[in-house]
């Protein structure tokens, strides 16, 4: 049975002028609406205070151990609004399973599948009017985190954790939309090894990756695209905010393999989907040197990055130190094309979900 988060509404929210104006542009983690849901998890009673309440501060003691150990995991979904008006999710059980994955990793306690879903849930029936319509490809973007509260400097897991739900009404991620993005390869920067956090959704893996942000961007490039530890002799990862893809020449669909980059729903998503459009999934590494020639030669005729916020996004170029690529035409790619539309046309009910993906809130 689904636990329950109780709504106790804000007596204070957001005017609905104000709100209508928001949703008109909305930008993307800019504004927050009204409500939050939480729990707290202790090991004497476990988890606790499930409950839907006012959008407020948290107080914390200075000593808090995320402010000093950074034991701490985050999710990233979307509500998405159907044109007769109704809201839906996308695959969140999937969201769920990896926060679990993802918080035994950082040595937090386990959030049970049913309370990540019914908090998200309950959050979204409290501010639905927050929910955009479709137009622009809106949505309601949700961001479920778990964090160390518990008040102490021992190099421990702590034994009090908090784990609360926030959203905000969102435009695409990337204001380029089709006109894709350029990647600048760094060789200054390690996002993951094996063994370490990798394929966990932790916010030490992004903050370690703002530098190579600020690098990428001071080269005129809107994202970063690690390599392994071995750099140009090695293999390419991800990028700084999404997994990446390449179209091959004969038919391929070639994603690098996991082991230290994050499991993707959106990647899940189209590697299934990626047969119905002539294309074979592949998940395998990929070398830097398979990239340079693909890139040279034309074995490479589309790229394309793929997330929650980013949904697919095209690759039209990569640089680094000496060079500049152009992937294909420049341009998104056909196929690029076709799976970024079949994605979106499921979430928002404009094509058949053939494979049960959606799960319906509102």
């Amino acid at each position: 049975m689904r636990s329950a988060f109780p709504l106790v509404r804000t007596p204070h929210p957001v005017p609905e002028a104000e709100r209508a104006s928001i949703l008109a542009a909305p930008g993307f983690g800019r504004h927050f609406t009204d409500h939050m849901a939480s729990a707290v998890w202790t090991p004497e009673v476990g988890w606790h205070d499930h409950g839907v309440s006012a959008l407020r501060p948290f107080s914390l003691h200075p000593s808090a151990a995320v402010l000093h150990y950074a034991q701490e995991v985050f999710e990233g979904l979307k509500a998405y609004r159907h044109d007769d008006g109704s809201v839906w999710l996308f695959r969140p059980e999937r969201n769920a399973r990896r926060f679990a994955r993802s918080a035994e990793r950082m040595a937090l306690p386990t959030l049970p599948e049913d309370d990540f879903l019914a908090g998200i849930e309950a959050l979204v029936r409290a501010d639905e009017p927050w929910v955009p319509a479709a137009t622009g490809e809106r949505s309601l973007y949700l961001r479920p985190f778990m964090f160390a509260a518990e008040s102490f400097l021992g190099v421990r897991p702590a034994e009090r954790v908090v784990y609360s739900v926030i959203a905000c009404p969102a435009e695409p991620y990337f204001p380029s939309g089709d006109n894709g993005v350029t990647l600048w390869v760094s060789t200054s920067y390690t996002r993951a090894g094996q063994g370490g956090t990798g394929d966990s959704k932790c916010g030490g893996n992004y903050g370690a990756g703002l530098a190579a942000q600020v690098e990428a961007e001071r080269h005129g490039c809107d994202q970063v695209l690690y390599l392994d530890g071995a750099g140009e002799q090695g293999c390419v990862e991800e990028s700084g905010a999404m997994n990446l893809f390449l179209i091959t020449s004969d038919g391929e669909l070639v994603t690098p393999a996991l082991g230290t980059i994050l499991e993707g729903v959106t990647r899940d998503t189209v590697l299934t989907l990626a047969p119905e459009y002539g294309l074979t999934p592949v998940a395998r590494p990929v070398t830097f040197e398979e990239l340079r020639e693909g890139l040279a030669d034309g074995t490479i005729t589309e790229a394309f990055a793929s997330g929650t916020a980013a949904v697919l996004t095209s690759v039209v170029g990569i640089k680094g130190e000496g060079y500049a690529w152009t992937v294909g035409t420049g341009k998104q790619g056909e196929r690029t094309a076709a799976l970024r539309e079949r994605v979106l046309g499921i979430q928002y009910g404009r094509v058949e979900d053939s494979h049960g993906w959606l799960r319906r809130v509102v």
